[in-house]
């Protein structure tokens, strides 16, 4: 009979400690942020943001049964995690069983094509959307939120979710009003912190593979067009480290930039990630690239990357990144 809550003896302090931070970075920060001090306001807005960004990653940790030793554990507090991000819109199990297919396939499956989409929208759409992205406005990533919203209403395996969709929908944008009424600038704010936590995890997942992208359902299959093995895995996998130098720092993104290690060993938990990355690479590893190499690259292809299929030219053997293109709207969180 399973006892023990934690899946691992040593991630009960690191576990507690990210759970903690992500609720009480929501719970408090939100408070915070209704505050009359705009600075007391503005700082508290950061502290929620990256508590978004904590708990959309520890989503990606339950996915992975990697913190309690119960799976029904790990769907509850996954579920939970889901809520806080909102993207609660979809059902926890559809969101996880996404996610695996991406390992197990080894492509980026998403649930919506969006380069078809806006080629096929009017001219006018289609440029509104690119000027948005021009202006750092994450207008992919919204619509791919949206359309998590809109799917049971559009695709008839979905018709059983309409009821579940429509109570979320009106849950949430109860609260929103209610926050709206209470602090119509904590409700600004909150809107800016949604905003950031969409565009850094859009950033990390930009260049973290060179997958082929295939907008299917769980039902639909990959095509066997190619050898898609581990090799084939590591060589189209990246770990965009926020610092090589000062390790520590990739805990802002729970360490999830260690995208290569955790691809190689999938039940290895967030905390393990960077001693699994020495053990496997070394001190360098040909699949590296820093982020500061790849901020000028999603600035540069930021609208081209909208519309292209191409991923561009990535030697991170060299160091090199300025051609990565990257990809857009294919975060776990939207993937249904």
């Amino acid at each position: 009979m399973q006892t023990r809550l934690f899946r691992y003896q040593d991630g009960i302090t690191p576990n507690l400690f990210a759970i903690t931070y992500a609720l009480s970075g929501y719970a408090i920060g939100l408070w915070l942020m209704t505050s009359s001090n705009l600075i007391v306001a503005l700082l508290a807005t950061l502290w929620f943001a990256h508590a978004l960004i904590i708990a959309a990653y520890l989503f990606h940790e339950f996915a992975h049964d990697t913190i309690f030793a119960r799976h029904v554990n790990n769907t509850r507090a996954g579920t939970l995690m889901t809520w806080l991000t909102g993207s609660c819109y979809a059902r926890y199990e559809h969101l996880r069983h996404k996610h695996i297919r991406h390992h197990v396939d080894r492509a980026d499956v998403i649930s919506l094509d969006t380069k078809a989409l806006l080629l096929a929208a009017p001219t006018p759409l289609r440029r509104s959307v690119l000027l948005l992205e021009w202006c750092y406005v994450p207008a992919i990533e919204l619509l791919m939120h949206s359309y998590v919203i809109a799917l049971p209403f559009l695709r008839k395996e979905r018709h059983a979710d309409r009821l579940r969709v429509a109570i979320v929908f009106a849950i949430r944008l109860s609260a929103f009003a209610a926050l709206a009424y209470f602090s119509p600038r904590a409700a600004l704010l909150y809107c800016l912190a949604y905003l950031i936590m969409v565009t850094v995890l859009r950033f990390a997942d930009a260049f973290q593979h060179t997958y082929d992208a295939y907008a299917i359902l769980e039902s639909d299959k990959v095509p066997q067009d190619k050898v898609r093995d581990r090799a084939y895995e590591q060589a189209n996998t990246y770990s965009n480290l926020l610092s090589e130098r000062w390790p520590l720092l990739n805990l802002l993104l729970l360490n999830f930039s260690y995208h290569n290690a955790h691809h190689q060993q999938l039940a290895v938990a967030w905390y393990r990630l960077p001693a699994l990355h020495r053990h496997l690479y070394g001190n360098t590893s040909s699949q590296t690239l820093p982020m500061a190499r790849l901020l000028w690259p999603f600035h540069t292809h930021r609208v081209t990357r909208v519309l292209s299929d191409d991923y561009g030219v990535v030697d991170a053997a060299a160091g090199k990144a300025e051609g990565f293109i990257g990809a857009v709207s294919v975060s776990f969180l939207t993937a249904v």
